[in-house]
């Protein structure tokens, strides 16, 4: 039984053009050449600090689909404390809690070990992205949204 106030089909009915430009939006750091598994840990961590369940499930099933290791996709909550996760992933996932929880600030050593990792381009890529999903992420806390089931294997 779905609790959601709105589902996700229903958004994407009720306001296509509002969909269709925030889902192009979110493409763009892919055509950018970001690394789509970085992109996946950005992705769930934003949604877990938002609360935002459909986006937590949505990108975990969609990180299984590219291959992230289950470690990664089960510590990225805790990631500080997690030793398997690279340099350029650590900065990528400080840059977005900053980012997510942007009333605290950018500090100048979040800012530091972003540039340190990714190009200029890349980090302005990444920043989009991240709006993004907080984009997302606000529409599927306001509406409940279902969070999509796994689909068994056979």
């Amino acid at each position: 039984m779905s609790h959601a106030r709105k589902d996700y089909p229903d958004f994407k009915a009720l306001a296509p053009d509002i969909y269709e430009r925030v889902l192009a939006l979110s493409q763009l750091s892919g055509k950018a050449g970001l690394d789509k598994d970085l992109m996946g840990l950005v992705k769930i961590r934003a949604s877990q600090i938002n609360g935002c369940a459909f986006c937590v499930q949505f990108h975990i099933l969609e990180a299984e689909r590219l291959g992230v290791s289950a470690d990664k996709l089960n510590l990225v909550v805790v990631w500080r404390e997690a030793p398997l996760f690279s340099a350029r992933e650590r900065a990528a996932l400080a840059w977005t809690e900053a980012l997510t929880l942007v009333s605290a600030g950018v500090s100048d050593e979040v800012y530091a070990q972003a540039s340190a990792e990714f190009s200029e381009k890349e980090l302005v890529y990444l920043s989009s992205a991240i709006t993004v999903i907080n984009v997302w992420n606000r529409f599927g806390v306001a509406y409940a949204w279902t969070p999509p089931a796994r689909i068994a294997r056979s």
